[in-house]
């Protein structure tokens, strides 16, 4: 009978760096309240006159994510060039999510669970699990993971007025 080994140390470090990136945004829109709260959409809409992404997705939190992101994956003993791609590659998956909920009639800030977790953890442990040292089975316990742990930690935050809706 064969065993399957998991890397619970690759998997903790990639839950951790998932929940960095998530989190800077709204450490940053909590520190910096309304300075450079940019829309990254610069507030244009698509073709079907909604935005494409919304007013939540500003410059300061993608800049916020991708270095925050970048400095403890290096405190973690991985290249810079990787931290900037993991931060980048998150944020990629969190702009497509939101993206889509808005041609699906979304507004900002909106629950679409599925939306709101998969894109962003997949993106990053898909092309970067060489990197993170994932096997196929590692990266999929990586989103369960960071699917319960984003359901919990967004309540959380919430009673704490860290978020500003328990989802």
């Amino acid at each position: 009978m064969q065993t399957i080994s998991l890397c619970w140390q690759c998997i903790i470090q990639v839950l951790l760096l998932l929940i960095i990136a998530n989190g800077m945004p709204i450490l940053a829109r909590n520190i910096f309240v309304a300075r450079f709260n940019w829309p990254l959409d610069f507030g244009l809409t698509f073709f079907d006159q909604r935005p494409l992404f919304g007013y939540t997705k500003t410059w300061r939190g993608l800049f916020f994510s991708i270095v925050v992101t970048t400095f403890v994956a290096f405190l973690l003993g991985m290249s810079i060039y990787d931290g900037v791609h993991f931060g980048v590659l998150v944020m990629a998956g969190d702009l497509s999510g939101s993206f889509i909920k808005r041609r699906l009639g979304y507004i900002e800030s909106s629950r679409f669970r599925l939306l709101d977790v998969i894109p962003e953890s997949f993106l990053p442990i898909f092309i970067l699990h060489q990197q993170l040292g994932l096997t196929v089975l590692d990266g999929i316990i990586c989103i369960a993971l960071f699917f319960v742990l984003e359901v919990v930690l967004s309540s959380l935050l919430y009673r704490l007025h860290i978020r500003k809706r328990p989802y």
